[in-house]
């Protein structure tokens, strides 16, 4: 990937409550909406990444992405006197304690029961909840048979010993659990990242933490919009706990995905499912390109911007992408919609999804 289509971003650190530092990372203009930290991400990677690039995109286009590192991983503080729930918690309270306005809080995974618990704690602050490939317990909580047991024991000590090593069966196995049907380059990048953001105790501390995880009780109580999305074939969440949470939270919408992987990938068609849901629920954001359209979502970066009405220049320098390619990318938009102007295209942006007649 060529350095000027690197989505452009800031980065800035809070202070948690225990001195613990965090890395957060923002990008994108309007309503805010807050990425709860999950595993396996690195601010300062994860814009050129072939895993998460297109995640960015999609979620900065409708405003003012806002997301940050785990504690004891990425550019957060490494050497860590706690990993718990309740730490987690903290971060996120620190993370969102300068916003002003109620915001948009996603949970993807872990983030998931970390979203609930600040909903919970928080219920004003909270505008609407998405929940994406999480649960409200953990494998520990679901049951103490002596298998569930053994499973959480093992993986814990697996990942002690094969964390970020190249070419270990713990490896192989890790990274098939989140992207198993993804590219030889997608896999490579996903095992660079464990050695990069997180050392094997840490990522196994994490791991203890997250096997006892249980807001099930508190999901039942919130009040909010709420629209969950889990794979069917998540290797990593099994399909019944994303079910169970939509049937626990109420007047929670969910939306099944035709999927393998526990995070989507850009070029299976469950990706486009997700968009168009995501811009059902954001309702008071731009409406944006079915799959329909054969938008790309490069293009449909540059197409949200259009509508807001920037100039290809100033487009440019906030996707870091050269004049040419934005101008390339607006005549693309044009071709694929059947439109011959500036002006129709922002018309017909801002009243319905393109693709259809407004």
């Amino acid at each position: 990937m060529k350095p000027s289509d690197t989505l452009r971003q800031d980065i800035s650190f809070v202070t948690s409550n225990d001195g613990t530092r965090i890395a957060c990372a923002s990008m994108g203009r309007g309503p805010t909406i807050v990425r709860a930290a999950r595993w396996l991400t690195h601010v300062s990677r994860d814009p050129e990444s072939p895993v998460w690039r297109h995640w960015l995109a999609e979620l900065s286009s409708y405003g003012h992405l806002v997301r940050y590192d785990l504690r004891g991983c990425g550019l957060s503080s490494r050497d860590v006197p706690e990993i718990s729930f309740e730490a987690w918690l903290a971060d996120l309270e620190a993370v969102t304690s300068k916003l002003e306005e109620p915001f948009t809080l996603l949970g993807m995974s872990q983030g998931a029961a970390l979203s609930i618990a600040y909903t919970f704690r928080h219920p004003e602050r909270v505008k609407r909840l998405i929940l994406f490939g999480g649960y409200a317990k953990g494998l520990l909580s679901r049951g103490q048979s002596d298998r569930t047991q053994i499973e959480a024991a093992t993986l814990t000590n697996l990942m002690r010993l094969g964390w970020g090593q190249d070419n270990t069966a713990f490896n192989q196995v890790f990274t098939n659990l989140f992207i198993p049907d993804g590219t030889q380059v997608q896999h490579d990048w996903w095992r660079s990242l464990e050695r990069e953001t997180a050392s094997a105790e840490v990522a196994a501390r994490t791991m203890d933490v997250l096997h006892k995880i249980d807001v099930s009780c508190i999901a039942a109580e919130l009040n909010v919009p709420t629209l969950v999305l889990h794979a069917r074939g998540d290797r990593r969440i099994p399909f019944e706990q994303g079910r169970a949470l939509a049937m626990t939270i109420p007047g929670a919408e969910f939306v099944p995905l035709n999927s393998n992987n526990h995070v989507l990938l850009e070029t299976e068609p469950a990706w486009s499912v997700f968009c168009s849901a995501l811009s059902g629920f954001l309702g008071d954001g731009i409406p944006l390109a079915g799959a329909d359209a054969g938008i790309t979502t490069a293009e449909r970066e540059v197409l949200v911007l259009v509508a807001k009405g920037l100039s290809n220049p100033d487009i440019a320098a906030q996707l870091g992408k050269s004049e040419k390619t934005v101008r390339n990318q607006v005549s693309s938009l044009l071709e694929k919609t059947g439109l011959s102007t500036r002006s129709e295209l922002i018309v017909r942006t801002l009243s319905g999804p393109m693709g259809q007649t407004p």
